[in-house]
């Protein structure tokens, strides 16, 4: 039932042997050649290929150093800290942790703070920590309202320096 009958039917003789086996000419052998020659002479006629360039990636995130910062402008420093806090929680992280809370912009970073802190108190700061404190919704005679958002921020103070804020000794 396939379409090719030599291949089921077993041989007879030489004449089978004959059919089954490709007859090679002259005419064949100087194709053959040719081709060989044409595929030779393509590939030597087309230009090397040269090898890729590794392609450069772009760096995940570039260092910036401590030297190459821009100052911090200090009229904008003088601005920053708003207040300082003084609460019941206040005075317990400035008793355990040397820390003193201040109310500042909101757009203040932590450099920034830092920075303002050592500038107006002279002090040195070990360290800040922020936190955002989203105003609360409150009932008014009229409707709705909503207290002003904070950010605060917990300044570390170096071992042995402190903060004076009821005005004595300045």
């Amino acid at each position: 039932m396939s379409t090719a009958p030599e291949a089921q039917k077993p041989a007879k003789g030489a004449k089978a042997d004959a059919k089954a086996a490709p007859k090679v000419t002259a005419k064949s052998k100087a194709k053959a050649e040719a081709a060989a020659t044409e595929q030779a002479t393509a590939a030597a006629a087309k230009p090397a290929k040269a090898p890729k360039a590794p392609t450069a990636k772009k760096p995940a995130v570039k260092k910036v150093d401590a030297v190459k910062r821009p100052a911090h402008n200090e009229s904008r420093l003088a601005q920053i800290l708003i207040a300082p806090i003084i609460s019941e929680k206040a005075t317990m992280a400035a008793e355990k942790h040397n820390q003193v809370l201040f109310k500042v912009m909101r757009d203040a970073t932590k450099p920034e703070i830092k920075a303002a802190v050592e500038l107006m108190f002279k002090v040195t700061v070990d360290s800040v920590q922020t936190v955002q404190h989203k105003g609360k919704t409150k009932r008014f005679a009229k409707g709705v309202g909503r207290r002003d958002h904070v950010k605060k921020a917990y300044v570390c103070l170096a071992q042995g320096q402190e903060l004076n804020f009821s005005g004595e000794g300045a």
